[in-house]
């Protein structure tokens, strides 16, 4: 293995982490081909609900709508790629395409790491300070947030990214770059390279922590004054129902934040490569598969207006 150029050279990687498994390419192609097919359908249906149906028109569903957007973009920037592979057995992507796939697939998940983050305010705003809630929180104030999270979320990915390009890179004989995933990654790059990569960790663990820390902390705030503020409405039934509006955010919070904590901020390990491969598949495919589901299914008013779009009743935007 030599250090190759840095990638205005134009290295090919090698996406090997499904190369030799034990499952048959085939099954893995129709196993995710269905979560892909089924994570689009269930997110558009979702975008469509929300659009066409005026009693969803308030800011929780408006930010709904924005992370079902950003989910099919999440998958469709991986998964795509990866059913291509497998059809193809061919593992090979060039530099460019790796590179682009990591841009697009750091935009969309660290974009949707903030709109979580968002929804957590909105819940307060909901719950904390039900008065001044729609004056707060109005569509205009929703584009404004959602806006915010779409820059960060670009500056945060040029930053890595731009740390990656004067890397160079161990390949070999042929000028091959083996990477041990299913995407274009920026753990597993840092990993394939034979240049000085401390300044790249230094980035992930003290920007990209920030990153990950501050809306984190918004959360966890959020829910404390949300708790607080549940503890002391008078009826059972004000409480059962507050804590309703929360628990499909918190499920995904909890299911979302826990995978992407466990890939890039645990210690490196040859024996977790199992472990992260499956946190991988669960925030890149399951995640977005998930989400349409679970706001649907414990959510009465999602519910309704799917069925109402069943029916083919016509309703007011």
């Amino acid at each position: 293995m030599g250090c190759a150029p840095n990638a205005s050279h134009s290295p090919v990687f090698l996406l090997l982490m499904f190369s030799g498994a034990e499952v048959p390419p085939i099954v893995l192609f129709v196993l995710f081909l269905a979560i892909y097919l089924t994570t689009m359908m269930g997110n558009v249906t979702l975008v469509l609900l929300i659009s066409r149906d005026s009693r969803l028109h308030s800011p929780m569903y408006y930010l709904l709508r924005g992370l079902s957007v950003i989910d099919m973009g999440l998958s469709t920037v991986i998964l795509p790629q990866l059913l291509a592979h497998l059809v193809t057995h061919d593992p090979a992507i060039p530099v460019a395409r790796c590179l682009a796939q990591l841009f697009f697939f750091y935009v969309f998940g660290v974009t949707d790491t903030l709109v979580i983050s968002v929804m957590a305010l909105d819940r307060y705003m909901a719950i904390c300070d039900p008065l001044h809630y729609h004056s707060v929180m109005n569509r205009q104030c929703c584009a404004r947030l959602l806006a915010f999270c779409w820059v960060v979320s670009v500056v945060h990915t040029m930053l890595h990214v731009g740390f990656l390009l004067p890397l160079s890179w161990a390949a070999d004989a042929k000028g091959n770059v083996r990477l041990l995933h299913f995407f274009c990654d920026h753990r597993p790059l840092l990993q394939a390279s034979c240049s000085d990569i401390h300044p790249n960790e230094l980035a992930i663990f003290l920007e990209g922590g920030f990153l990950m820390m501050g809306p984190c902390a918004l959360i966890v705030l959020s829910y404390i004054c949300i708790g607080a503020t549940i503890l002391r409405l008078p009826s059972a039934a004000g409480r059962h129902r507050a804590v309703s509006t929360c628990g499909s955010h918190l499920t995904m919070v909890g299911f979302f934040y826990g995978t992407i904590i466990w890939v890039y901020f645990q210690p490196p390990s040859q024996n977790s490569q199992d472990q992260d491969t499956v946190a991988a598949v669960m925030y890149t495919s399951i995640t977005p598969l998930a989400n349409p589901f679970v706001y649907s299914l414990r959510n009465k008013d999602v519910k309704s207006a799917f069925h109402r779009l069943l029916r083919g009743e016509r309703v007011a935007s």
